[in-house]
């Protein structure tokens, strides 16, 4: 039944692949807006996600009926991201330019393409399809990504993201592999807002008002071999068309708090993140662990998980650290 079940999986996705990039660009977006709100829908656990993420970011600034509109918005934004990606064998050296406006800094290029740089970006518009057009402006991207239980999918995946010159690389031995890269002059790509576990690859910030464990691994990777990380988001456009823009380039020193570093970093993209929020992935337990003690202030309350969490308030400096509530 495996086997079975893989290969009607594989076809499926292969038939995308072949039809996608043949149907024009309207019916993509059509179709694209029609599969998100569908998917909108029927995810009951994922839409509770969202709108339980929404209700604590943001308080009373939305009503229950423009955080579900925005809720949906992401639900939408997130299947023209996957729909896109199968539609991308259409995309070349030679075209791509017609699909995007880039807002850049020469400078940050030319330093990127002397030293090598690392690459982030959150879950915001198309973060697939981004990736590959900087592989046709001339940065190959290094990119660490999880296997799917099918290998056929995580080698057509491969494939599809890779055309521009990308190396997918699994999370075996990744820290080694990316280092090899970027002391080649190389460049990594990472994307930055995961709820890991607490633990030396993590630190806390605060995001939304609320303290989260994120990854770390891209401010290390920068400071310890003097490369500087560049920030930027995807935004898609109502015509089919998306928006890339490159905000700043960070250039850690090795005596920079690590955790001010990512902290700093992942302001620029909740700035961003609050002019266009239907562009985040809400459905995503962003809050998994929140540190114990901690009141006044709204957290989601996921099915499933725990988020209270006593090593997160080790990671938080002792100025920063929520008081336990008295009595």
């Amino acid at each position: 039944m495996k086997k079975l079940r893989y290969s009607l999986e594989i076809k499926m996705l292969d038939l995308a692949v072949w039809l996608l990039p043949r149907v024009p660009r309207h019916v993509l977006m059509v179709l694209s807006r029609a599969l998100g709100t569908l998917a909108f829908w029927l995810d009951a656990r994922g839409r509770a996600t969202a709108l339980d993420n929404l209700r604590c970011a943001f308080g009373d600034q939305y009503s229950p009926a423009q955080r579900r509109q925005i809720a949906c918005g992401s639900y939408q934004v997130f299947a023209r991201t996957f729909v896109d990606l199968f539609w991308s064998p259409q995309l070349t050296a030679n075209n791509w330019q017609k699909h995007f406006d880039i807002i850049t800094n020469l400078d940050t290029e030319a330093k990127a393409r002397e030293t090598g740089a690392v690459w982030v970006t959150p879950h915001f518009g198309n973060f697939e399809l981004v990736s590959q057009i900087w592989g046709f402006r001339g940065f190959p991207f290094t990119v660490v990504a999880q296997d799917f239980k099918n290998p056929a999918i995580t080698h057509l995946f491969r494939r599809l993201r890779e055309q521009s010159g990308h190396t997918f690389i699994s999370q075996d031995n990744a820290m080694i592999k990316l280092v090899k890269a970027l002391k080649r002059k190389g460049h990594a790509g990472l994307l930055t807002d995961l709820s890991i576990a607490p633990s030396r690859a993590a630190t806390a910030i605060q995001c939304y008002g609320m303290w989260t464990s994120v990854p770390t691994l891209h401010v290390v990777l920068a400071q310890r071999l003097g490369i500087p990380v560049i920030t930027g988001v995807c935004r898609p456009l109502p015509d089919g068309r998306y928006e890339a823009h490159l905000f700043e380039a960070i250039a850690p020193k090795p005596e920079d708090d690590v955790r001010e570093v990512t902290q700093h970093i992942w302001d620029l993209f909740e700035a961003e993140i609050r002019k266009h929020p239907e562009c985040w992935l809400w459905m995503y337990k962003q809050w998994r662990y929140r540190p114990v003690g901690e009141h006044g202030v709204p957290h989601p309350d996921y099915p499933l998980y725990s988020n209270l969490n006593e090593a997160l308030i080790e990671m938080i400096p002792a100025a920063l650290r929520p008081q336990a509530k008295a009595g």
